[in-house]
């Protein structure tokens, strides 16, 4: 990588402590709120999910209320699991390893940026990437975006590093390509195939890009090295394929893989160009210089008549460097495949954040090299996103989080003693249940919660069950079905502005 250091005769040094006290204050953004209620529909069955597990002492097969749930891999259950076990079932405990996988991507960076450029690049782009809204969000839920965006940010490192690498030596040539295949095999653990596909993917585009031929020892390695990316692989997908068989292969890879990218079938439809402008939005409060980076590359393809001296005053890093072509390809190929999918959630184009968070900082740092005031100006941004985070998690999302779980629900009706009840779902699905209500919930034969209609089948399902109170989850406009009931005796215990949760005996 062509990164010029800083001319310390124009530009001051950031002091060491300055670094140190923005790290301190990153990992306080990336821990603080991971004991707030589970939002929306996955994290509460994620979470669940690995108590399941946990609970059964069964690292292999996933199971949501007792049945088979294969939708995804393991290494989000396996890192909860092991929470769980240090510090108990909680919210926190199940948002850890998240957390730690987003730290662990920005490490990945440093290190990228320390072996092929300075110290100073490094920390420079551990800053943005650690302050990049797309990475930090993420890094905050209970889900397999950012579980697989750290394996796959190691993985494209280590093959970055090997391919740049003058010396050698086992540690500065052989060992980063070994973590190439490694940590492809953890992604395979992470979210299934684009682990294996995209890491090669981007590395091929990137020979593309750089027009040249990958180097024989790399060619010679993919043999050995995907025999240890499967090994890897092979710990979670050999024990559960033998233990599930067809079933397993049905949902995990033909449904869960080759049908939600080819059709709809999970009723997640966005337009083609969905990704075209999430992509960026992930890239805030660092945007502008994104959009900047991408001009600067385009502008740079095109060859120009320039003078020899205007040649020379060209700030290196804008140059078609290998970075820079590594790091477009990096963001090109999840771009392109997710934008074909015919399922598209914006968690999906995290893997490419961290090749936009490379060209990002390779702009920023030549506006630092050149502009104290810059310098400055990016410093403090970086800790007013860190401030605004905490003081977000810790101030007004409590406060505006009420209405999308049931927490509060059940821990009113956990108040007045009703802790064992059924639990049913009157008009609506809420699947905040699965893990606040697990154990107590109606199912369909194939496993998905129960939606009831009307009072007269909550009747139904209490005198089938032997249940002389339950609970029920029902939209504020319905309640009064159950209250003018003349089949029920019912209290409304509390509600979320949305829900309430009303207490039901029969008559």
């Amino acid at each position: 990588m062509e990164i010029t250091k800083p001319d310390t005769q124009r530009s001051y040094s950031v002091p060491k402590y300055v670094w140190v006290l923005l790290a301190i204050l990153a990992v306080f953004a990336y821990f603080i709120g991971l004991n707030l209620p589970f939002l929306g529909p996955d994290e509460p069955r994620y979470a669940q999910v690995a108590r399941e597990m946990f609970e059964r002492g069964d690292w292999v097969t996933p199971t949501l209320g007792g049945f088979n749930w294969f939708e995804k891999p393991a290494l989000l259950y396996w890192f909860e699991i092991a929470s769980y076990n240090i510090f108990g079932v909680s919210e926190f405990a199940a948002r850890l390893g998240p957390a730690l996988c987003g730290i662990a991507t920005v490490v990945s960076l440093w290190i990228l940026g320390k072996n092929l450029a300075t110290a100073n690049f490094a920390n420079w782009l551990a800053l943005i990437a650690a302050s990049t809204l797309g990475i930090l969000i993420f890094a905050h839920g209970a889900s397999f975006d950012i579980i697989v965006t750290f394996p796959m940010t190691a993985a494209l490192v280590g093959f970055f590093i090997f391919d740049q690498a003058k010396d050698r030596s086992f540690k500065k040539y052989h060992l980063p390509l070994l973590s190439f295949y490694f940590f492809i095999g953890v992604s395979l653990l992470a979210k299934g195939l684009i682990g294996i596909i995209f890491p090669f993917a981007i590395v091929a585009f990137y020979h593309l890009l750089a027009w040249k031929l990958p180097s024989k020892i790399f060619v010679l390695s993919l043999f050995w090295g995907t025999a240890i990316a499967v090994a890897v692989a092979a710990i979670w997908y050999v024990p559960v394929i033998s233990r599930n068989g067809w079933p397993f292969v049905d949902e995990f890879f033909i449904q869960h893989h080759f049908q939600r990218f080819t059709s709809n079938k999970y009723q997640h439809p966005q337009p083609f160009y969905f990704f075209i402008w999430v992509l960026p939005l992930m890239t805030l409060p660092w945007l502008p210089f994104f959009f900047a980076a991408i001009w600067n590359f385009v502008r740079g393809i095109f060859p120009r008549r320039v003078a020899e001296t205007q040649r020379d005053q060209m700030s290196p890093q804008f140059s078609a460097s290998p970075l820079l072509l590594f790091s477009v390809a990096w963001l090109l190929v999840p771009l392109v495949f997710f934008s074909l999918s015919g399922s598209k959630l914006p968690g999906y184009i995290l893997p490419a954040v961290p090749g936009a968070v490379i060209l990002t900082s390779s702009y920023i740092y030549r506006l630092v090299e050149q502009s104290d005031r810059w310098k400055t100006a990016l410093l403090s941004g970086a800790a007013l996103v860190f401030i605004a985070a905490i003081a977000l998690a810790a101030f007004v999302v409590p406060r505006f989080s009420s209405a999308e779980t049931v927490k509060g629900l059940f821990e009113a009706a956990n108040e007045r003693g009703l802790t064992t009840e059924r639990v049913f779902t009157l008009h609506t699905i809420s699947h905040s249940t699965e893990y606040y209500a697990a154990g107590r919930l109606l199912r369909e034969p194939d496993g998905k919660l129960k939606k009831l209609y009307n009072p007269s089948e909550v009747v139904s399902e209490m005198q089938r069950t032997n249940a002389k109170t339950a609970l029920v989850l029902v939209p504020l406009e319905y309640q009064k079905q159950l209250t003018d009931s003349s089949q029920l005796n019912s209290e409304v215990l509390q509600n979320n502005g949305e829900l309430a949760i009303v207490a039901v005996k029969l008559k």
